[in-house]
């Protein structure tokens, strides 16, 4: 059974955002957390079965871009080359509701990475929980867009996330309805970027509007 908090998505609370980490951190597992555009399935990057859990319920193989999450943008260049390009970019778009694929650096554990374009997806998202959340572990999560297999959109509730993972995963952190469009998926391995997938975030700042 999954550990379930309610943490207020304005204000959140210090108390269980440092219990929310510790779980993660010392029990390890995954988590279902608020996004500024869907609920995720999070994890830490070195929890290899974690992962491996993320990628069955979501019914992933290993060519599906996970993503990390990061605080900010000088952490997401300590996982991915970011050249001048890339970087005015991500400093003009983060935080925001966007998957930036990125070559991954070599500390980056190779089962995380795109198989044969050794690339991954990158983001800072625009929540007070999220990133909260992140600033207390002091690292990443490796993340999904929380969409089950045979549903055509993300669960938006908690209790909706209770009900159907509540034997699967460890922590569904509760921080209110978090909407259904997923984030905005840009590639920028070459450039100009290319357009993944069209979401939540809006594509002027990258010719593509």
């Amino acid at each position: 059974m999954a550990r379930y908090l309610s943490i207020h998505p304005g204000d959140p609370q210090p108390r269980l955002l440092a219990q929310a980490a510790e779980l993660l951190r010392d029990g390890g597992g995954i988590a279902a957390l608020p996004t500024d555009c869907c609920y995720a399935l999070g994890c830490r990057l070195g929890d290899k079965e974690a992962v491996e859990r993320i990628r069955h319920i979501r019914n992933l193989d290993d060519r599906h871009h996970l993503t990390l999450m990061c605080r900010d943008l000088s952490e997401i260049a300590q996982f991915a080359r970011v050249d001048n390009a890339q970087y005015r970019l991500l400093k003009a778009t983060t935080p925001g509701s966007y998957v930036f694929i990125l070559e991954g650096l070599r500390e980056l554990p190779r089962r995380v990475l795109h198989p044969k374009r050794k690339t991954i997806g990158l983001r800072v998202p625009d929540h007070k929980v999220a990133l909260a959340l992140l600033a207390e572990l002091g690292e990443p999560l490796l993340t999904s867009t929380l969409i089950l297999p045979g549903d055509e959109a993300s669960l938006t509730e908690a209790w909706e996330i209770q009900d159907r993972l509540d034997e699967q995963i460890e922590l569904i952190i509760d921080g209110g309805y978090c909407g259904t469009m997923p984030t905005t998926v840009l590639d920028l391995t070459d450039m100009p970027p290319v357009l993944v997938r069209a979401g939540r975030g809006p594509l002027e700042s990258f010719g593509l509007g």
